[in-house]
């Protein structure tokens, strides 16, 4: 940074000093007037405390290498759900014009058939053993990607706080292996009956 020539912080900082001294010393005030109507400043003006200049903000960290995921899982996963609950057709169904009952009786077989899915082909446990409502304490260097902090959320661990979802995890993953052939964006074919 310059005098000619400041860095936009130290514009910032030099504005917002600036206006203080402006409104707390009217002798100031008038020296700046004078400067902004082309004049120039009277010797005996104070000149403005200097500011101290911005500490540099510290060295970010490097991005993270992000993966490319092939979303051909995800759409195994999708016509598994599609297969065994009819979750696509339920989602895609408009629903306003049916009854809460109906709704209701639709939701119980969609729900039991992507159990049935998920348990056949995940095994996913808690990531908390602890009961919800639990009252816990997260040492330093806990699993940020396990357990999410949230309220209010202040200072550094250890973290004492209660459980409000104990998160879940899969240790075990059991889909289907696929031929080369099979086109994965199909998530169920279309049915023609002769």
């Amino acid at each position: 940074m310059t005098d000619s020539n400041p860095s936009f912080l130290g514009r910032i900082s030099l504005a917002v000093g600036t206006f203080f001294s402006i409104l707390g010393d009217g002798e100031f005030a008038a020296g700046v007037l004078r400067l902004r109507q082309g004049g120039t400043a009277a010797a005996a003006t104070p000149a403005p405390a200097p500011t101290p200049a911005p500490t540099p903000a510290p060295a970010a960290a490097p991005a993270p290498v992000l993966k490319t995921a092939s979303p051909d899982a995800a759409l195994q996963l999708l016509g598994l759900l599609q297969r065994d609950a009819r979750f696509i057709d339920f989602v895609e169904e408009d629903i306003k014009s049916y009854s809460d009952a109906d709704i209701g009786a639709a939701a119980r077989l969609v729900h039991d058939g992507c159990r049935t899915t998920l348990r056949e082909h995940f095994t996913i446990r808690p990531v908390r053993d602890e009961a919800e409502g639990s009252r816990i304490t997260l040492a330093e260097g806990f699993d940020a990607s396990a357990v999410r902090l949230t309220g209010n959320v202040v200072g550094k661990a250890p973290f004492n706080g209660s459980i409000s979802h104990r998160g879940w995890r899969v240790d075990e993953v059991r889909l289907p292996k696929l031929a080369d052939s099979h086109n994965a964006n199909v998530i169920a074919p279309a049915e023609v009956e002769l």
